[in-house]
């Protein structure tokens, strides 16, 4: 994670009010996390930060690609995302953690990271079922199967060896 200081927000000089800034994310970005969905990717992270006397709100907004692999095709696609996520800092005494998007930091705090966010918030828009878009307009009727004839015939005619003795009881 040390290679992720492009990804720090000095917050210790910044005044009482809002402050635009912009990161951008592409490959080398997603190198730096262990067994990802996403190795491949680009795109920009703009963000907007509120700081006040007790708190420091966060707005993101992620815009650009990933690269996926299709579950049918096993092809390779561009999938764009846009994603708008918002994290709350409030201050205290101790550093926790109160929900997903609310933490606590020390009131000394000099930066704050938002590479993980970054990072999670691209990863919970990969799609459960990645599909090519050459494949987005087929329907889910129109699944092929396979069924041959031998195959119903040898399934019946193999009966397991254990119910023959019961079928002589009848």
């Amino acid at each position: 994670m040390k290679d992720l200081k492009a990804y720090k927000i000095e917050i210790f000089g910044l005044s009482n009010s809002t402050h635009d800034f912009n990161f951008t994310f592409d490959d080398d970005f997603f190198s730096h996390f262990e067994n990802s969905l996403v190795s491949k990717g680009k795109g920009t992270c703009d963000v907007v930060l509120t700081k006040t006397d007790a708190m420091i709100t966060v707005d993101l907004t992620i815009k650009g690609t990933i690269e996926l692999e299709c579950d049918r095709s096993l092809e390779l696609f561009d999938y764009p995302i846009a994603v708008e996520k918002e994290i709350i800092y409030k201050y205290g005494d101790e550093e926790k953690e109160l929900s997903e998007d609310v933490f606590v930091i020390l009131k000394g705090e000099q930066e704050i990271n938002i590479s993980t966010f970054l990072y999670e918030s691209i990863s919970l828009e990969v799609p459960m079922k990645k599909l090519h878009p050459k494949f987005q307009n087929d329907s889910e009727d129109d699944e092929m199967i396979y069924i041959s004839d031998t195959d119903e015939q040898s399934q019946e005619d193999s009966t397991d060896p254990r119910w023959e003795a019961l079928k002589k009881l009848k």
